[in-house]
């Protein structure tokens, strides 16, 4: 194969390899002969694209391509870039199998919660590798590129760049939906950005009697009353002379039965010098829950040892210190027994069915549990 410098050392070699026939008369002439061919390329040239442009102008941009079938290159993006499961793109994080299929995660979570319900292997939807948060991860590029993809704002209709779209549409947008100053005593209005200052120089509810304010603060006043009671009853709980609290690490299990259900369930451990156990279940032993969009985990306390007498407790879970998954906490009260050793089963409550997908997604739920003995 020959290079462009080959052909140049041809060209170069040729008059040398019979310069004995030739002479230096015949290579000047042959020099010649090559410039006025030149001369001629550059006159044809100059006829057909006219005077020689200026050397001092700017480059000339790029002729713009018609978009034809293909599209816009956003378009065609969103297309390679989009989640292999909901075709959307995603809006966080972007994780790939093996194979470089990508999915939102969102939609990673719920295929390893699924897996976890059926009992099988999680396998990517396109190419049906298997998937797992070992064999699967990240892909930032594809992350950084979509956050400079552009996006319609919700109240002003302009494109922006995904990833500064949030702070545009909380801080910026001129249309953004806000709320008056005063709803604290009530005021219901709620509109653009732009027409707020306007609203607030009509607004009747500063003018508004005692009485009439009276009357909404009290409304209000009940909703902060019940946060209120929650807080109030864990300090109460904290003034206990006896209490406990440990790490629980709830295990995946199947039933024995026919149709075999997931459960979860804890290794036994000691709290207040008792021995206990705790159990959980999703969707409370619904036959088919992977068929489910919605997925709830309700859990029960057990002791397992023998008491002489009574044993009234309150109880807690929390979310361990190493999850991320976001639970409320409830307090639940229980008087301990031989005979009556197990609670009802109770909603763990955490905020969603995503969060409840996280937990079944994890190959172990971790959790805190606190236990307060009540003292008679």
């Amino acid at each position: 194969m020959s290079s462009l410098d080959d052909r140049d050392v041809g060209v170069a070699a040729a008059p040398g390899s019979s310069s004995a026939g030739l002479g230096v008369g015949a290579a000047a002439a042959a020099v010649e002969a090559v410039a006025g061919v030149a001369a001629m390329q550059d006159e044809v040239g100059m006829r057909r694209d006219g005077p020689e442009p200026d050397t001092d102008e700017p480059p000339k941009k790029r002729v713009k391509i018609p978009e034809g079938e293909s599209g816009k290159l956003e378009e065609r993006l969103y297309s390679v870039l989009c989640c292999t499961v909901c075709l959307d793109l995603p809006k966080a994080s972007v994780y790939q199998c093996t194979n470089g299929h990508l999915m939102c995660a969102g939609c990673f979570i719920h295929l390893l919660a699924d897996s976890r319900l059926k009992e099988e292997q999680a396998t990517c939807p396109n190419c049906r590798c298997e998937i797992s948060k070992n064999l699967c991860c990240r892909n930032l590029a594809v992350e950084k590129a979509i956050s400079e993809l552009p996006t319609e704002c919700t109240f002003c209709q302009k494109q922006f760049p995904r990833s500064s779209l949030e702070r545009h549409q909380k801080e910026e947008c001129q249309d953004r939906v806000t709320q008056c100053k005063y709803k604290r005593i009530g005021c219901p209005w709620k509109g653009p950005f732009h027409e707020l200052p306007a609203h607030e120089g009509e607004c009747s509810h500063p003018s508004k009697t005692g009485t009439e304010l009276m009357g909404i603060l009290g409304e209000m006043d009940q909703n902060h009353r019940r946060d209120m009671q929650l807080y109030n009853s864990i300090f109460s709980l904290l003034c206990y002379e006896k209490i406990g609290f440990t790490e629980v690490q709830f295990r995946p299990y199947r039933t024995d039965d026919f149709i075999t259900r997931l459960y979860y369930e804890t290794p036994r451990f000691t709290v207040l010098n008792q021995t206990w156990v705790l159990k959980a279940r999703v969707n409370d032993s619904e036959r088919n829950p992977n068929l489910s969009c919605k997925r709830t985990l309700s859990f029960q306390l057990i002791l397992k040892s023998k008491v002489n007498s009574a044993l009234e407790c309150s109880f807690l879970l929390l979310k361990g210190p190493y999850d991320d998954v976001r639970i409320k906490p409830v307090i639940h009260h229980h008087a301990f027994s031989n005979d009556a050793n197990e609670t009802d089963y109770v909603p763990l409550p955490i905020s969603d069915s995503v969060e409840c997908n996280k937990l079944l997604a994890a190959k172990n739920i971790n959790l805190r549990l606190f236990i307060f003995q009540v003292q008679k």
